[in-house]
This record gives C-alpha cells, structure tokens and sequence, in this order.
C-alpha cells in the first residue's frame, strides 16, 4: 500500500480538500478526512479561548486604572465587577480578530449557473471606532455580481461581523468585507455600502445627533460600468 499527502496530490474533491491518497491493487481511492478538519477547528477555537482568558487580567487591571484615573472608587458595591464585566465585553467587541472568512464560509460556496446581480441589504452592523473606543453603528449593503458561484446568503451578514468585530474607521470596514468577498467567489464585481451614525460625532465633539455617514467600495464591475453601479444603488435606496 502507498500514501502520497494532499499538499502532494494538489487536489480537491467535491470542494474539500483531499488528504489522503491511496493505492490499492492498482485501483485509486480518493478519501476526504472531513473529521480531522473538525478536530482541528475545534482545538483552533479552544486555543483562542485560551488566549482570551489568559489576557484577562491584564485587560482587568487595565479597566481598574482607568476607573481609579476618573476618580471613581472601585470597591464600591457597583464597580466590584466592572473592570472584569468591561474586559470580558471588550474581548466581545473584538473577536473579529480571532475570525477569518475561511472559518464562516466552510462549504457555503456554491456552483450555480446564476450571473445576476445578487443584494442583501439592511444587514445591522455595530463597530468600535479605534480613535476614541466608542461605537459607530448602522446598515451594510452588499451586492455582486456571480462569476458561476454563489454563496450562502447569511454568510455575507457573517463577514460583515468578522470586520465589524475590530477597532475600525468606516472607510476601512467597507474595503475589508468588499475584498473578503471578492478573493473568496472572484465574481464579476462586488459592491458594499455602509451608513452609520458614529458616536464619537454625537456624544462627543461636535455633537450633531442626526449626522450619518456614507462610505462604499466598488470592484469590478461596478467600478468600471456606471449601468451597474446604479443598478445597485437604485435597488439598496431606502423606500
């Protein structure tokens, strides 16, 4: 019997990655390993787990420094816990970090003969702003344009939450998920647009309640064909 590695083979089948080859008798018998790829998602998730409780009282001891600056008394009866209850909801906000598009997408991408304009619009998106830790939040439009492949239409709102989960500015966010869409399905074009109202203009600063800001990203297509542009545009306009 002979074995020859994946990374030998190069190959893939029925889109998973093949992992072992073997030789029988002269007759070739491919088999997918698809329990070790769990195994091991699950021992990477454990790992960051792990990394997240053994930053905690740093993130702890932080909190209770900054309480201790505003003059605040942290052992009154109502901050015991806060220093603990804000570093563990700061690992929350941020656990995009942890998080890539390979991890949600899996096996959600598709072979379809479908080459028309896909949107999903009004996906909820809440964010940190890295300039001053407070939050921005609205709406993410997404569409794109298939090149034979589609994808599960929740993990679109599931890559939003990857890049949203980050210290960010809006500019940014809206390149990422437009990127992370375009290297996972190479579609024609991709198109995202993001409106949200920031905190930092509205608690803070200039403190203009109804301000909201506008930010998109277009590939392809969409950057190249006005026609689609607007296509996309008319369709994600609120009524």
């Amino acid at each position: 019997m002979e074995y020859q590695k994946a990374a030998e083979l190069n190959g893939l089948c029925n889109g998973k990655i093949v992992t072992e080859y073997l030789c029988r008798n002269g007759f070739s018998e491919l088999t997918v390993d698809t329990k070790k790829v769990a195994v091991q998602h699950k021992n990477e998730t454990s790992r960051k787990e792990a990394e997240d409780e053994s930053r905690l009282p740093a993130l702890e001891a932080a909190y209770t420094t900054i309480l201790r600056g505003l003059g605040e008394n942290t052992d009154r009866q109502g901050l015991l816990k806060t220093p603990l209850r804000a570093a563990k909801a700061m690992q929350f906000l941020t656990k995009g970090y942890h998080e890539t598009i390979y991890d949600v997408l899996n096996d959600a991408i598709f072979d379809e003969d479908h080459e028309e304009l896909v949107i999903v619009k009004d996906i909820d998106m809440f964010s940190l702003c890295e300039h001053h830790l407070v939050p921005f939040f609205g709406k993410v439009h997404i569409g794109y344009l298939p090149s034979k492949k589609v994808v599960g239409l929740s993990k679109l709102a599931r890559i939003v939450e990857i890049y949203s989960r980050r210290l960010q500015v809006q500019e940014r966010l809206t390149k990422q998920i437009a990127m992370a869409i375009s290297e996972a399905l190479q579609p024609v074009g991709v198109a995202v647009v993001i409106e949200a109202a920031h905190m930092c203009m509205v608690m803070r600063g200039v403190q203009k309640m109804n301000s909201r800001t506008v930010t998109s990203a277009m590939l392809g297509v969409f950057r190249e064909d006005p026609k689609a542009r607007e296509e996309f545009l008319a369709l994600t306009k609120s009524a």
